[in-house]
């Protein structure tokens, strides 16, 4: 433990590591197999235990990172449109964009807001924006105080449960990760069983 706790700590204090946590977070934005959420929690908890990095410049880091990611992709959209790909018709990947342009055209800041909080639906929404040339000065706006918004949210989750969770800096940064994620795959069921009752609804 107490080896893995200084492993921990030299991490922390690494110049390189907001860097590495900042390229985890752009890349999230692309691809939700990348522990995006993880690497913000760990960095929240080790900001309270270790006191590095400050939890400050984590929030901001990593809401710069997905601030850039979420652009890209809403640039990618805009540029290439979301059927160019293979991987953009897929059963799973066509039903995502397809759900993200239909709510953009009720509520396009509402959904381009919570979507930043749910891994695969911040792909489709930020794609589907795009390609419905949603007004860049209204994306931008929205995109931006999201991607601060979820960044300080990540990092709290870990920062608090460093802060309550005895054991040290090794059980914080695991808790944190476990309840981050655990939060998470909450937040897919909820979205889930949501959509299942209205499409039972609209049937019916």
């Amino acid at each position: 433990m107490d080896g893995v706790d200084a492993w921990l700590q030299a991490i922390a204090a690494s110049p390189w590591a907001l860097a590495g946590m900042a390229a985890l977070v752009f890349a999230d934005a692309f691809l939700v197999v990348i522990p995006g959420e993880a690497a913000v929690t760990a960095f929240g908890a080790l900001a309270v235990a270790h006191g590095t990095p400050p939890l400050g410049a984590v929030i901001v880091v990593a809401g710069l990172a997905a601030f850039a990611g979420d652009l890209c992709c809403y640039l990618v959209g805009r540029a290439v449109g979301v059927e160019r790909w293979r991987w953009m018709r897929g059963p799973r990947v066509a039903a995502a964009l397809d759900w993200a342009r239909a709510r953009l055209e009720r509520n396009a800041a509402v959904v381009l807001f919570t979507a930043r909080f749910v891994p695969f639906a911040r792909l489709a929404v930020n794609l589907a924006a795009g390609a419905a040339r949603v007004e860049p000065v209204r994306y931008l706006g929205v995109a931006a105080v999201a991607a601060l918004a979820w960044a300080a949210y990540q990092a709290v989750i870990g920062a608090v449960v460093a802060a309550l969770v005895p054991g040290g800096p090794v059980v914080a940064v695991v808790v944190s990760i476990v309840v981050a994620v655990g939060i998470g795959v909450g937040i897919d069921l909820a979205l889930a069983r949501r959509a299942r009752r209205r499409g039972a609804e609209a049937r019916g």
